[in-house]
């Protein structure tokens, strides 16, 4: 899958004994996939709140100058994919919100003027009407420019302006944030971490040594030598300052995870729901074997995330799986626009087929899910033109119909090939064999969780926490 892009990634470090700037650039590298176009890193020492943010990779943004400016007990950081506003750098986050001015920060540099608070966001408010309603009474002035994360960082310093503390401030915002959040608050002396009533964007509470962590995703949990502990569950406020680690409800739950976080997003040695995510993958591919067994020679996967669930196929078939698509694997993502006469071939910068391996085969290829169907397409076309005699194209998740408006940096419906192609017409649009498309029960029970844990709503349309003015965008897919 090449068309879905992700969304973001968020960690958190409270700890009087360890370089937390530091671990959270480890924490981040770990958590790289999530998000590629900028990062930052907000670190406070008691009395300065210090942050720097840039576009790039974690590891191209951060040098260990950088990091050795950002002194302190506590820090939280981000990788950032754009899902509202833009990528410009003054759209990386964390957003740091300045005690003089009422508007967030917007240059880069190491940033240590006695800051009010920094907020790491992985989600997205699909209507931002409430905050800018809440700042207009308040006779704070709003711009166009701003992102649902900016506005969220805004409310919460008008609160800690009036005395609250930023537990209190942020229970007291929580009802204008109207939409998916997975965030993270800094102040000089507190941490807190808090997630939306429907737990839809992944969030993980750990230990090191002393201290606390909280990621996106346990995989960096392994990366630094941290205690994975619990889920940090929806509605859920976690508070730790130097009185050590607070939890209060502060919405009821109405657990809603985002099944793609199993199709695609999530590194396969995260552990979500209590589930390894290697395991689903794999379980997703031996359950398409069952209900789309195909005679082939070949199990091929696009990789890297629908290698799991080609194992279970083959597993599952006998058909012995080859890596017949070769990734590069140096090949991030790039600010710089091919040119129109070399766009199409992208993909092959970052996958080429062996044609030892295709010459005459019947081929199945294995994908997480198809959105545009594009690349899809080009992939099918080079696999044939490698020698391929069939190519069977089977997909590890039902059709993606309709538009995410929860953090993921989905096409509009118009340009999603599910919304507006029967599968005999996106067969014949791909050049395929045959086309196959797991079933929406078969991708739930590959989970072993219940359908009423799930947030399903690229497949189905029903979208559990309101879209507001958003509805208007998303029409009935063609059947």
């Amino acid at each position: 899958m090449q068309d879905l892009n992700e969304k973001c990634g968020v960690f958190g470090i409270y700890s009087k004994d360890r370089d937390v700037s530091r671990i959270s650039f480890f924490g981040l590298f770990a958590l790289q996939h999530r998000g590629q176009e900028a990062s930052g890193i907000a670190a406070t020492d008691g009395t300065q709140l210090r942050s720097f943010r840039n576009r790039g990779l974690i590891s191209n943004v951060f040098t260990e100058e950088k990091i050795k400016k950002l002194k302190g007990f506590a820090a939280i950081g981000h990788n950032r994919y754009s899902t509202s506003k833009g990528n410009h750098v003054s759209h990386a986050q964390p957003v740091i919100i300045d005690p003089v001015i009422d508007t967030s920060y917007k240059g880069g540099g190491i940033r240590a003027n006695d800051g009010l608070l920094a907020l790491a966001h992985n989600g997205n408010l699909p209507s931002t009407t409430a905050l800018v309603s809440f700042l207009k009474s308040k006779n704070i002035p709003t711009m166009d420019d701003q992102s649902d994360s900016e506005l969220m960082a805004i409310v919460i310093g008008v609160y800690l302006r009036e005395g609250k503390t930023l537990p209190e401030a942020v229970r007291l915002c929580y009802p204008l944030f109207t939409g998916t959040f997975s965030l993270l608050v800094l102040t000089k002396n507190t941490l807190v971490a808090v997630r939306d009533h429907c737990g839809v964007r992944p969030l993980s509470l750990g230990k090191l040594d002393g201290g606390y962590v909280i990621s996106s995703e346990t995989c960096s949990f392994k990366t630094i030598g941290a205690e994975f502990l619990r889920d940090v569950l929806p509605g859920e406020m976690i508070i730790i300052d130097e009185n050590g680690l607070e939890s209060m409800q502060i919405a009821p739950a109405n657990q809603k995870f985002d099944l793609f976080e199993f199709v695609y997003f999530a590194r396969p040695d995260s552990n979500l729901l209590g589930k390894l995510v290697y395991e689903v993958r794999k379980k997703c591919g031996e359950q398409l074997a069952k209900e789309h067994p195909v005679k082939a020679d070949i199990v091929v996967p696009v990789p890297e995330t629908a290698i799991a669930a080609a194992i279970g196929y083959s597993n599952a078939t006998g058909i012995p799986v080859e890596m017949a698509l070769m990734k590069n694997r140096y090949i991030h993502r790039t600010f710089i626009e091919p040119e129109q006469h070399t766009r199409e071939a992208v993909v092959k910068l970052k996958l080429n087929p062996l044609p030892e391996m295709l010459v005459g085969k019947r081929v199945v290829i294995i994908d997480d899910s198809i959105v545009r169907g594009t690349t899809s397409r080009q992939i099918v076309r080079e696999l044939f033109n490698a020698g391929a005699k069939e190519v069977h194209f089977l997909v590890s998740s039902p059709p993606v119909k309709f538009p995410d408006f929860y953090g993921i940096d989905t096409p509009k419906q118009e340009n999603l090939i599910g919304a507006n192609k029967t599968i005999e017409e996106i067969k014949e649009f791909l050049g395929v064999t045959s086309l196959h498309y797991l079933s929406l029960e078969g991708l739930i029970a590959s989970t072993g969780l219940p359908e009423k844990d799930f947030c399903t709503s690229c497949f189905t349309g029903e979208y559990p926490i309101d879209i507001l003015e958003r509805k208007k965008e998303v029409y009935t897919p063609k059947t």
